[in-house]
């Protein structure tokens, strides 16, 4: 048999030309060390060295050994590191390990004061990944959003945009491990101490919802620049229905709905906010007098006549 009778190498069905088993589902994390391009050359090889250490330490001290001693399809990205593991394990990764991670930099750079300084940004994913124990393991779209996900605008930004004394570590989540794992209440952190965000990265088509978590935040977490203003608009909104159901009766309430019912008659107390809806009851008709001044939201029903101004003016 010479070199030209060898048997080709078997090519892989095109997609969706048939039915497959899917790959194992893996967690993935990515880390990326921040600013790692602005120390000059000669320390790179020391920060890569030290990132996977200051991993190592953290996965130890957090009870996690396990996970970092077991690691698939591991691998140095110059300035950060990637490595997949068993999913089951994703909500001890989120907590405690994110935070732990927190504690080791901060100790790291209290104790490399005058070389470097180590700031992690750190991305967490679940999906089905190959992981056969072959050479090109780990790749597929699930990895590839990990590293999209890592390189978006508001992880970046909020690590850029906290104080470098406290903020050690910002992580981003996709909607799949936060809905699996944090929504699921399989993590031991509430759900309330993760943002929702819009996560692009700019030259790349590439856009998703994920979510935001600092361990240990600093600056302003509902910058409008991280977060974009239909994000911030929204918790807005919710902050606002949350203080509203807190507050004594009397005070003013915005955007609410006020409903009231009288025999014959539809009865204000004060300035109504938000909508009113007037019923009629027993098929009868009202009429009357409407909305003095400025109104706010629709009646519905017989209105009667519509007055402006002073709605007592004409009777004095």
């Amino acid at each position: 048999m010479t070199e030209f009778d060898r048997q080709m190498p078997e090519a892989s069905a095109l997609p969706y030309s048939r039915s497959r088993h899917l790959p194992p589902y893996r967690g993935i994390v990515a880390v990326d060390a921040k600013d790692f391009t602005g120390y000059p050359a000669i320390e790179h090889g020391v920060i890569s060295k030290a990132v996977q250490e200051v991993l190592e330490w953290s996965f130890e001290r957090a009870g996690l050994a396990e996970v970092w001693k077991d690691q698939r399809f591991p691998n140095s990205t110059g300035d950060g590191y990637v490595f997949g593991f068993d999913p089951a394990w994703m909500p001890f990764l989120i907590h405690p390990w994110l935070n732990t991670l927190q504690e080791v930099l901060a100790e790291f750079n209290v104790h490399s004061v005058g070389t470097v300084r180590i700031r992690l940004r750190v991305s967490l994913n679940i999906g089905p990944l190959p992981d056969g124990g072959d050479e090109f393991d780990g790749n597929g779209t699930p990895r590839n959003d990990t590293h999209r996900l890592l390189d978006s605008r508001p992880v970046k930004a909020m690590l850029a945009a906290s104080n470098e004394s406290i903020t050690q570590v910002a992580a981003i989540l996709s909607d799949r491990c936060y809905q699996d794992a944090v929504a699921g209440g399989f993590t031991g952190r509430h759900p309330d101490h993760f943002i929702e965000v819009p996560a692009t990265v700019e030259g790349k088509r590439f856009g998703q919802q994920a979510w935001l978590y600092v361990p240990a935040p600093s600056g302003n977490l509902y910058d409008r620049r991280i977060l974009g203003d239909v994000v911030v608009a929204e918790r807005e909104e919710r902050n606002e229905r949350k203080a509203a159901d807190g507050r004594p009766q009397g005070r003013r309430v915005p955007r609410s709905a006020v409903y009231q019912r009288g025999d014959g008659s539809n009865m204000n107390v004060g300035t109504v906010h938000g909508g009113q809806t007037v019923t009629n009851v027993g098929g009868d008709s009202y009429g009357g007098d409407r909305v003095e001044g400025v109104k706010f939201g629709t009646v519905n029903g017989n209105v009667g006549d519509i007055v402006s101004g002073d709605k007592n003016e004409h009777r004095r």
